[in-house]
C-alpha cells in the first residue's frame, strides 16, 4: 500500500467510530482526515496509534519525593500510523519536524542529542532490551495536538507511543502498563535528560482517572477513579513561554526537597515523620534555607489534598473538589514557587491565573504541571465555559485555549 487511505474508509469504518468516541475526538469528520494523512507513503499492513497527553489534577512536585498524585489522560493525543520493518531501523515521520532515524543496533546515551526525540527512542529500546523484551524496527507517521514544551506532557506521550508499538508489534501486546512507564521515565531521565517523576508516564500508560502513591517508586500502587463532575469544563491555557529550557528550575525543586529529607536523615520526604518536620522548621531554616523549608510544606500539604480530592471525586463533593484545587493552586504558588522562574519578567502564569480569578464561571484556577512556563489549568462552569473561552482567547489566543475532556484510555492502538 502506497497511496494514502481515503479518509471515507475511515468514516464507513464502524470500528473507527467506536474508537473515535472511547477516545474522546470530537469530530469523526476531522480525525478521519487526520489519519488518512498519517497513512501517505506507507506500505504494507498500517497498525495505528494513539497516546494522549495528560493533566494533572492535585499532586504538583510530589511523585519525586514518592508522594501522591491524582492524575487524568485527555483528548489531546499524539496519533500514529505504523508498518513494520525488517532492518531494525525506526523511523519517525512528523510534518514540521525533521525526521527521527534509530537503528536498534545504536542505543548509547548521546548527552548531545539531550533533549531530542532520537534520545527517547534510544532510551526506549534500550529499556526494552535490559527487560528482556523483543525489539524491532518500523515506520510511523505522527501528528500530536499535544503541545510541547507546556506542560501536558508530549515527551512522555511520545516515549508511551513508542513502548506501545514495540509491545504490539513485537512482544504480543503482553507488556504491563507499569513496565512501560518505568521504561519511559528511563528514556526521559536519562537519554533525555530530564529528571522527571514517574507520574506522567504512569498517568499515560494506565489511562482515564488515576490515583498514584508512589512510596514505592519501582512499583508504585495506582487505581482508576470515575470522574463524575460533569458540570463542571477543564480549560488548558497555553500562557505563553516553553519551558522546554527550564530543567535546572525543575531540578531545584527536587534539590530542595532532598536537602530538607537529609537534613532529618531520609533519603525523601515520604519517609520523614510530618510532625518531625514541623518540630524541626528552625534548624531547617538555618541548613536549608526558607525556599526549601517551603517546598518541603508544600509536599507534605498537598499529599493531604489529593487524599481529600479523592474522596471528593469518591463522594460526588463538587465543591470539596473545587476547594481542593484552589488551595493546590495557591501552594504551587506561594510555597511551591514555580508560577515563573526568577528572572523571568513577562509572568504569563500569574497573569492568566488572576485574570481566570475574576471571571464569575471560573470555579478553580491553578498552574498546571511542572510550571515556570506552560499553562494553567481552570475549572469552568459548563453552561458559560463557552464565554470564558472567548475571554481568554483574547488575550492568548485561541489557538492556546484548550477545553478537555477526560478519555479513558492512555497509549494504545486503535483496531480499525
Amino acid at each position: 500500500m502506497a497511496r494514502a487511505l481515503d479518509k471515507n474508509y475511515f468514516k464507513n469504518s464502524k470500528n473507527f467510530g467506536i474508537w473515535c468516541k472511547k477516545l474522546n475526538y470530537a469530530s469523526i469528520e476531522e480525525q478521519a482526515q487526520r489519519y488518512s494523512a498519517l497513512t501517505e507513503g506507507l506500505f504494507g499492513k498500517i497498525s495505528f496509534f494513539s497516546s494522549s497527553g495528560r493533566v494533572e489534577l492535585v499532586g504538583n512536585h510530589t511523585d519525586h519525593n514518592h508522594g501522591l498524585v491524582l492524575a487524568a489522560t485527555v483528548n489531546l493525543d499524539t496519533a500514529a500510523a505504523v508498518t513494520a520493518r525488517e532492518d531494525g531501523v525506526i523511523v519517525i515521520k512528523s510534518a514540521g519536524y525533521p525526521d527521527v532515524r534509530v537503528s536498534v543496533d545504536d542505543i548509547a546515551v548521546n548527552p548531545k542529542e539531550y533533549g531530542d526525540s532520537h534520545a527517547l527512542v534510544r532510551g526506549v529500546v534500550k529499556g526494552f532490551i535490559d527487560r528482556g523484551f523483543k525489539v524491532g524496527g518500523f515506520n510511523a507517521n505522527t501528528h500530536s495536538n499535544i503541545f510541547k514544551g507546556a506542560g501536558v506532557s508530549s515527551s512522555a506521550a511520545f516515549e508511551l507511543l513508542i513502548c506501545e508499538i514495540l509491545n504490539v508489534l513485537y512482544n504480543d501486546g503482553k507488556i504491563d502498563f507499569v513496565t512501560k512507564a518505568l521504561i519511559a521515565q528511563f528514556a526521559e531521565n536519562k537519554y533525555f535528560g530530564k529528571p522527571s517523576g514517574l507520574m506522567d508516564q504512569l498517568t499515560i500508560s494506565r489511562g482515564g482517572v488515576s490515583y498514584m502513591d508512589f512510596e514505592d517508586a519501582v512499583h508504585p500502587s495506582s487505581f482508576s477513579v470515575e470522574w463524575k463532575f460533569e458540570n463542571i469544563t477543564p480549560i488548558i491555557i497555553n500562557c505563553g513561554g516553553d519551558h522546554c529550557n527550564l530543567t535546572d528550575e525543575y531540578a531545584a525543586i527536587r534539590e530542595d526537597m532532598k536537602k530538607v529529607s537529609a537534613a532529618l536523615g531520609k533519603e525523601c520526604l515520604r519517609e520523614v515523620d510530618e510532625k518531625i518536620f514541623y518540630d524541626n522548621i528552625a534548624l531547617l531554616h538555618k541548613r536549608c534555607g526558607g525556599r526549601a523549608v517551603l517546598r518541603a510544606k508544600h509536599f507534605f500539604e498537598e499529599n493531604i489534598r489529593v487524599k481529600k480530592a479523592l474522596a471528593a471525586i469518591n463522594n460526588n463533593d463538587e465543591k470539596l473538589f473545587i476547594d481542593c484545587i484552589n488551595a493546590s493552586g495557591v501552594s504551587s504558588y506561594e510555597q511551591l514557587q514555580n508560577c515563573y522562574p526568577a528572572f523571568d519578567r513577562e509572568q504569563n502564569i500569574p497573569l492568566a491565573l488572576q485574570l481566570a480569578n475574576t471571571r464569575d464561571c471560573v470555579k478553580a484556577a491553578r498552574v498546571h504541571g511542572g510550571g515556570f512556563a506552560g499553562t494553567i489549568l481552570v475549572f469552568a462552569d459548563k453552561e458559560k465555559a463557552d464565554g470564558f473561552i472567548d475571554y481568554m482567547a483574547g488575550i492568548f489566543g485561541r489557538e492556546n485555549i484548550f477545553s478537555l475532556s477526560m478519555r479513558g484510555l492512555g497509549a494504545t492502538m486503535l483496531e480499525v
